[in-house]
């Protein structure tokens, strides 16, 4: 295949048109038609500017075939797994949100006779916690549904995408971890500053609590890291397609550690939810939330890596 018939291809692959890539070469889009008629030939700079910008193999764009290289995504994987990525990281960042939502209510919002503030902010908790958890469930029904008609994918990604995901990986993590350290600064320095004071809540009767006022920024940055990392993690599972393939191999040992992982994490994770909501509407303690989820977290996580160990599939 020519020089030319490669761009073709490339150029459709990416879905774009003539006038975008010339836009991108910085030359007309007469020149990108006559390099894909081989009526002229990219200068070295061009060629290599072309085998950056579609992520390709500069010696394999010139004298290879590239569709050969090229799996077609013929079940639609990429599309799908971008849409679940997403509803995945919106209702985590929906029930963290809420969290923060309510710490900061309960910090700002005057204290009045006949009303629980802490009741009525708990409510407000509940109403992103219901909205996640809706979107948890359309989530994993169309990722069952998906999951059953296509057991098996072939790997179409291409070195090059893969090594460029990992750089945006790269990103993303390192953005995540900021956030932490910038709610970690924020506390640290709030709370030297007015340690035993109150802040006046303006025009509300009262005073701000300055503690939860401090818990609801620094989860507030939680809340932006974690989203970022769940994007992050599930964007990565999305190239691994060697580990979907076991996953949904019910004769690999890798299926059947999963299926016993997601028994036991869901049992620890509704043991957490009935912990939580013991405290909250019999002891009061809303404020609870973020460590009793953290710690039955951790517990879960362990639960898995116990699970998984010694697994000769992932060696």
């Amino acid at each position: 295949m020519s020089l030319g018939e490669n761009l073709q291809f490339l150029r459709k692959r990416d879905n774009i048109t003539q006038e975008q890539l010339a836009e991108a070469m910085e030359v007309s889009r007469q020149s990108v038609s006559k390099w894909e008629s081989d009526a002229s030939y990219p200068e070295m700079d061009k060629l290599l500017q072309l085998a950056n910008f579609f992520h390709c193999n500069l010696d394999d764009m010139i004298r290879q075939d590239v569709s050969s290289l090229y799996v077609e995504d013929k079940n639609h994987y990429d599309s799908f797994f971008d849409k679940f990525s997403k509803q995945v990281t919106v209702g985590v960042g929906l029930i963290l949100l809420g969290l923060t939502t309510m710490l900061f209510l309960m910090s700002v919002l005057p204290e009045k006779p006949g009303f629980d503030m802490e009741a009525l902010s708990g409510i407000g908790f509940f109403i992103f916690i219901a909205i996640a958890v809706a979107i948890f469930v359309v989530a994993g029904l169309q990722s069952e549904h998906f999951e059953k008609e296509h057991p098996y994918i072939e790997d179409f990604y291409t070195k090059e995408e893969k090594d460029a995901f990992h750089q945006k990986f790269v990103k993303l993590i390192v953005s995540g971890m900021v956030f932490i350290f910038i709610g970690l600064i924020f506390a640290i320095g709030f709370d030297f500053v007015f340690t035993g004071k109150e802040i006046a809540s303006g025009g509300m009767s009262g005073f701000i609590d300055t503690d939860e006022l401090i818990g609801s920024v620094f989860m507030l940055c939680i809340t932006i890291a974690t989203t970022i990392f769940t994007y992050a993690g599930t964007q990565q599972s999305k190239y691994d397609i060697s580990q979907y393939n076991l996953e949904h191999d019910h004769n690999s040992q890798t299926y059947k550690n999963k299926k016993r992982t997601g028994t036991v994490c869901g049992c620890i994770m509704l043991l957490a939810t009935i912990v939580f909501l013991a405290s909250g509407f019999f002891l009061g303690h809303w404020e609870y939330a973020a460590p009793i989820y953290a710690c039955f977290g951790i517990v879960c996580g362990i639960a898995a890596v116990i699970i998984n160990r010694n697994n000769p599939e992932k060696e």
